[in-house]
């Protein structure tokens, strides 16, 4: 296999392992599937790249790409890379004014857009850029330029010699400056090298190697590291990537590519698995009966048989009745969900490998190229509640207060132009704090806690985690969101959002009247049927932790809307701002 050394070495694994895959990259158009073989890659990526430097672009200038999921992204991305130039991928979600901060700073000299509704979203700000020289956009347009524009000045231009410039990047090189979105205060834009991702992806392909697939689907953003992260890896085990922007569509997708593998957040998976869940209660007698006694099985499910003979027995009869129409819901073929982005429910965990699809759970950071702990593919790799095994060639090590500190060869290179922001995180012996409570087990695993700036104080002196209370309420099939309120407070409250398919189908078995979300939280009916949920819940909660007190609300917390950040966790002080009238009530 070829020498990875930078990010676009991965062509040449294209150019001579590859070389016969006529399915690299496919993505939808006009509501068929386009597909890019191995030699399409790499002549595209490269004529691209000679197009970028015809037009008057050097090592190290920035590119911003706000582009959905699709061939062309990853296209476009190794055509940047071999240019020698910077890519700056942003969300197409972000507010306007999380825009304006990132494409200021970041000098952007070209700006590549999926179309012109996201251009919409910076049209404003494009006169202000002094050192922007073009817009292009992906989908054909009047008002922006095609990208195959730059194409087409690199056929012009062949000439360029693109080996001579590939030559001169090394390995600690930037490839990629990603603006963090945090939960508070501006983003910052992280400095990614070559060799920060080539680490990070080349020691999870170790992990891959032993449970090899051959089919991806991708619907994570890929501006967000973690799923860039697991892009490269795919291509670096030849895998065929199928791209898709459109997450409502997913289980359609599913049945129609039929993958091997994705990477998902966990609220994609709580949402999957409360719709199993909901399909269950909709069947009637023995079906029903069935499909509840399958589920609590899954539920206790341990790893390399710790149940016993007479689970395996139960379990058996489960696996052939039950859990293979779950395995036909996602395309019959889904062997691994790569988990991460947030805490995942230890519960959901055991309930996918028990149906024979592993999850597996990971856990990093933007600044750590992402991964720095996941599940592995041997016995003793997965210990449900933890993040799993240490990367191969991560480090960490545990402040006094319990915070987890890292280093390894995927740390980042720093903040771009803002280093006493770097020097707040990584300490002089080289840590960097990542701001995340943890712990141990069997000095094997890594269990995250909570995240040390969200741990707060109630009037009475008692330290709150919030999040791990949030994920005890979510197991809940009537709860889809929940804020945990107490901070400086005499006791614990929490604003929740129900889960309105769940109330609808419930009430229509209840045949009671379902109207709208608005008049569903007003309906005592369905209060009295969520408190009982919350009733319970507290029962597993220690006295300090328990809801006192909750109101409900109509609509989920979103993106665009501020409340929550682009990997979906919860922006706590925009949120308590916004509803802090309904937070006052409670107190």
């Amino acid at each position: 296999m070829a020498t990875i050394n930078r990010i676009f070495d991965l062509l040449d694994l294209y150019r001579n392992e590859y070389s016969g895959l006529e399915k690299a990259l496919a993505g939808k158009s006009s509501g068929s599937w386009k597909y890019y073989s191995a030699k399409e890659y790499i002549e595209i990526s490269e004529i691209l790249a000679k197009g970028l430097l015809a037009l008057g672009v050097k090592k190290g200038n920035n590119i911003a790409t706000i582009i959905n999921n699709s061939p062309e992204w990853s296209i476009i991305d190794m055509a940047i890379l071999q240019s020698g130039a910077v890519q700056v991928p942003i969300y197409p979600t972000i507010s306007e004014a999380n825009y304006d901060y990132i494409l200021k700073e970041a000098e952007v000299k070209i700006i590549i857009v999926s179309n012109i509704e996201i251009y919409e979203r910076i049209r404003k700000i494009i006169p202000q850029l002094s050192s922007l020289q073009k817009v292009y956009s992906i989908e054909q347009t009047d008002e922006l330029t095609h990208w195959t524009e730059i194409l087409e000045l690199g056929k012009q231009n062949e000439k360029i010699d693109l080996g001579v410039v590939k030559d001169a990047i090394q390995p600690d090189d930037i490839a990629s400056i990603i603006y963090t979105s945090g939960t508070t205060g501006n983003p910052k834009g992280v400095m990614l090298s070559h060799q920060n991702f080539i680490s990070n992806f080349t020691a999870s392909s170790d992990i891959l190697s032993k449970n090899p697939v051959s089919k991806a689907l991708s619907f994570l953003p890929l501006c967000h590291v973690y799923e860039r992260m697991i892009n490269y890896m795919y291509q670096l085990n030849g895998v065929t990537i199928y791209y898709v922007d459109n997450i409502d569509k997913l289980r359609d997708y599913m049945k129609e590519v039929k993958p091997h593998i994705f990477g998902a957040v966990p609220r994609v998976i709580e949402k999957t698995y409360d719709k199993l869940v909901r399909t269950g209660r909709g069947l009637k007698g023995i079906k029903k009966q069935l499909f509840f006694w399958a589920l609590k099985l899954a539920h206790r499910f341990e790893m390399d048989g710790k149940n016993g003979i007479l689970y395996q027995w139960q379990y058996n009869i489960a696996d052939k009745l039950v859990f293979s129409k779950w395995r036909e819901a996602f395309g019959g073929e889904l062997d691994v969900i790569i988990s991460g982005g947030a805490t995942l429910n230890p519960r959901l965990a055991r309930t996918f490998w028990a149906a024979k699809i592993k999850i597996m759970e990971g856990y990093g950071l933007t600044e750590t190229s992402p991964v720095l702990a996941v599940y592995q593919f041997v016995k003793g790799g997965v210990m449900f509640g933890t993040v799993g095994p240490l990367l191969p060639g991560a480090e960490i090590k545990f402040a006094e207060d319990g915070e987890i500190l890292a280093r390894g060869p995927g740390l980042m290179k720093g903040y771009f132009k803002h280093p006493e922001w770097t020097d707040e995180v990584i300490d002089n012996e080289g840590w960097f704090h990542t701001g995340d409570i943890g712990e141990m087990i069997e000095n094997k695993y890594l269990k995250i806690t909570d995240r040390k700036k969200e741990i707060f104080k109630t009037s009475g002196g008692k330290y709150i985690a919030p999040q791990v209370i949030e994920n005890k309420f979510k197991e809940s099939p009537f709860i889809e969101n929940i804020i945990i309120i107490g901070e400086n407070k005499q006791f614990t409250s929490a604003l929740i959002v129900p889960n309105f398919e769940h109330l609808e189908s419930w009430c229509k078995v209840k045949e009671y009247s379902y109207e709208s979300p608005e008049s569903a939280i007003r309906d005592e009916r369905i209060i009295k049927r969520i408190t009982r949920e919350v009733n319970e819940t507290n029962q597993h909660l220690d006295q300090i932790e328990k809801v006192k007190k909750f109101e409900l609300l109509s609509e989920n917390f979103s993106v665009e809307k501020g409340e929550l950040s682009p990997t979906l966790k919860l922006r706590r002080k925009a949120i308590q701002s916004k509803y802090e009238s309904l937070i006052d009530k409670m107190y």
